[in-house]
């Protein structure tokens, strides 16, 4: 499986398995499980989703060594606003019974918090909870303002990433200044046509691959590590198999082409919670 290097040389898989909007703990658990027995050794969970604990079981299920899984939480925005984030990480280690997380995220730029709270993102570095920090939906903007006072460059910024929002200027960016991008909802997140759209089938059918493996393996090759959710098993295979073809610079042309800047989730400059 390929992995990417962060900024502070740890490895992370180029795909991970998400569990948003995973609410029920007995279909989480079994997700995790699933993705585990076939390959994933990365997991993307946070602790807005309710789901800490059975991601947390799964793991320690599975028989697999803690430290050949890549695991990453958050920061959730009311913890943020607090500044409690020794407590919400603690938490979190609580819940998931481990002792450490291989990647800690901010969950989304809170207007009055999100530069200040990186100080105590640091700490939390330092103290060895967290392997690696860094954020998720920060605009070039927010990147801006943060790195003004960080001590630590972030090593991942977590956004919305799929072809009808390429975010092309924000992975510019994280690329310049060391910050790995990674992309949820790389698939459209359940709400978008982009699977059935015409220039992606095209594509695929040349591949003989599905549309889903032809739009994850685009991100990776832009180096975008890529967190599909699915919670089946058939589709956990499937989004982990995109090694073994490569797209045409052509192809990756007319897949960034598609680019509408069409947010499915919601925009970090509008967010209300």
């Amino acid at each position: 499986m390929k992995e990417f290097i962060l900024n502070n040389g740890i490895k992370i898989p180029a795909v991970g398995v998400g569990v948003f909007r995973v609410e029920d703990a007995n279909i989480a658990y079994q997700t995790v499980k699933t993705a585990l027995s076939v390959g994933y050794r990365h997991i993307d969970t946070a602790m807005i989703y309710g789901n800490e604990e059975a991601v947390g079981k799964a793991i320690k299920d599975s028989g697999i060594p803690r430290q050949e899984i890549f695991l990453t939480t958050k920061l959730w925005n009311d913890d943020q606003r607090s500044g409690k984030v020794q407590e919400a990480i603690d938490a979190s280690l609580k819940r998931l019974g481990t002792d450490y997380i291989d990647l800690y995220l901010v969950h989304w730029p809170v207007k009055e918090s999100y530069v200040s709270i990186w100080k105590k993102m640091e700490e939390v570095y330092k103290s060895g909870k967290a392997k690696a920090i860094g954020v998720s939906n920060y605009n070039t903007h927010h990147l801006d303002d943060l790195l003004k006072e960080a001590e630590i460059v972030p090593a991942v910024n977590q956004i919305e990433c799929y072809p009808y929002l390429t975010q092309e200027s924000v992975v510019k960016y994280c690329k310049e200044k060391g910050i790995h991008p990674q992309a949820w909802g790389p698939l459209g997140a359940g709400q978008s046509d982009v699977l059935s759209n015409p220039v992606v089938v095209e594509i695929a059918k040349k591949h003989g691959k599905s549309p889903a493996q032809v739009v994850l393996r685009w991100n990776v090759e832009r180096g975008v590590i890529v967190i599909p959710k699915s919670v089946h098993e058939a589709r956990l295979i499937e989004n982990l198999s995109i090694d073994n073809f490569k797209l045409t610079d052509e192809e990756a042309k007319q897949i960034n082409a598609l680019n509408k800047n069409l947010r499915l989730g919601a925009d970090p400059e509008t967010f209300n919670f």
